[in-house]
């Protein structure tokens, strides 16, 4: 197991080009959970299963310009009431069975809400689930070297992480409990890469945008290759008798539609199934 004894300010180094220390601490640990502070904010984890993080507020004051050149008029001085800009994480784990958690996440802002409005929400998801899959591995793994009753070193963890595992250990001792729902073992087996990342079953199934965007990019995928094969058939029906621009352009189009539909059967895998991805290594 972790040791817990201790719990304070730790620095944390970034092992990529141009990265800096970031100075965390934990603090205020108790039943209910405990607050964490750093630089550019802070975070709170709220027993048993909300942590939620936010930045510092930053405030846009405005002002009236008296039309002399944008400029504020002295005598008038009037001012706006000032914006404050807000984004906050909230992240949700729940555990349903041993080695297996729902997760539920959100960014609520006040600011460029405009932009939901435009994109769908599938699009953000593609790089958000980039993010959970690889942490997603990486806690695997991690998993399974405690279940090897290997000892890590505080001094290399979060303070989060420490000030977690302290909870857990004293209010939960030290794991969940299931009752005679499971049978569960420390010793978690290895799970292969391809059904511990697999997105479909775990995300794309329960999100109705990302479930709408695979139906229609699939839908698009077929009708590509309908495209191509009809103008296959086409100049081979009529190659006597149509133009040879016609044909040139058919053959085009069926070999542009072609290799079109087979992007998009790999960028549906891609991002709708499987990806091998490690963000740690991306610049």
């Amino acid at each position: 197991m972790i040791d817990t004894k201790f719990l304070t300010c730790f620095t944390v180094k970034a092992d990529k080009e141009g990265g800096v220390p970031i100075e965390m601490s934990a603090q205020g640990l108790g039943i209910n959970g405990f607050t964490s502070k750093r630089e550019w904010g802070g975070s709170k984890f709220i027993a048993p299963c909300v942590y939620y993080a936010f930045p510092e507020i930053v405030t846009d004051e405005g002002s009236v310009p008296d039309g002399r050149n944008g400029s504020v008029s002295p005598a008038e001085n009037k001012k706006e009431p000032p914006v404050q800009r807000r984004v906050v994480l909230i992240f949700i784990c729940v555990p349903v069975s041993p080695g297996k958690s729902r997760v539920i996440w959100c960014f609520p802002r006040n600011f460029a809400v405009w932009i939901d409005r435009i994109f769908p929400r599938w699009i953000f998801h593609l790089n958000q689930n980039l993010v959970l899959d690889s942490d997603l591995y990486f806690l695997h793994l991690e998993a399974l070297q405690i279940g090897k009753r290997l000892v890590l070193c505080q001094q290399n963890q979060m303070p989060m992480l420490v000030a977690f595992r302290k909870w857990l250990n004293k209010y939960s001792g030290g794991q969940i409990n299931w009752g005679d729902k499971f049978k569960f073992d420390l010793a978690l087996p290895p799970i292969p890469k391809e059904q511990l990342m697999d997105r479909y079953w775990s995300h794309v199934v329960n999100c109705r945008s990302c479930s709408v965007a695979h139906k229609g990019l699939g839908l698009l995928e077929v009708a590509l290759q309908v495209v191509s094969i009809i103008s296959i058939g086409v100049v081979a029906a009529t190659k006597h008798k149509m133009p040879a621009t016609a044909r040139i352009t058919l053959v085009s189009t069926a070999i542009l539609c072609f290799a079109t539909s087979k992007w998009l059967s790999h960028f549906i895998y891609k991002n709708f199934h499987f990806h091998d991805y490690n963000h740690a290594l991306v610049e």
